[in-house]
């Protein structure tokens, strides 16, 4: 009996795998911020803008792939608590940048490291390649998705 999956399948599980993985990932993450005072979704923001710089909300929601609707509500919920800062954008008068406060970029940067230290607990576990073509393939599989959905 031939066990070998298609590719088609293949990509099925891999798609349906990620998931629980997210799901794991993002208790992982929520259980790492009690006490922090930060949500998952506040974190991710502080992360994009501790990565990229300071940006406006639609360049956020983008990278972040979500509505900027959203993202407006979750920028409201740091500046709240003095983790960013609105600034004027030259680019663009009415869009302002949200750029880190110092509170916020300490916090974001001890909360990274804090995740980093769990993930050097486990990656000892894995293979470099191997980790490096599953990212690849998730970023071609993102990509193929993406360009399918928008009729490419």
């Amino acid at each position: 009996m031939n066990n070998v999956m298609s590719k088609e399948t293949l990509l099925y599980q891999l798609i349906w795998m990620s998931r629980p993985l997210m799901q794991n990932a993002e208790a992982l993450v929520e259980a790492q911020l009690e006490g922090s005072g930060l949500t998952v979704r506040m974190r991710a923001v502080l992360e994009m803008l501790a990565d990229h710089g300071a940006a406006t909300v639609p360049e956020i929601a983008e990278h972040l792939q979500i509505q900027r609707q959203y993202v407006q509500v979750m920028v409201n919920d740091c500046h709240a608590v003095d983790l960013v800062q609105k600034q004027p954008n030259a680019r663009h008068k009415r869009s302002m940048l949200i750029a880190l406060t110092q509170k916020g970029e300490g916090l974001i940067r001890r909360v990274m490291a804090q995740e980093q230290m769990v993930l050097a607990s486990f990656a000892d576990e894995f293979d470099a390649d191997a980790l490096e073509s599953a990212l690849r393939v998730t970023k071609m599989l993102t990509n193929r998705i993406q360009s399918y959905m928008k009729g490419s």
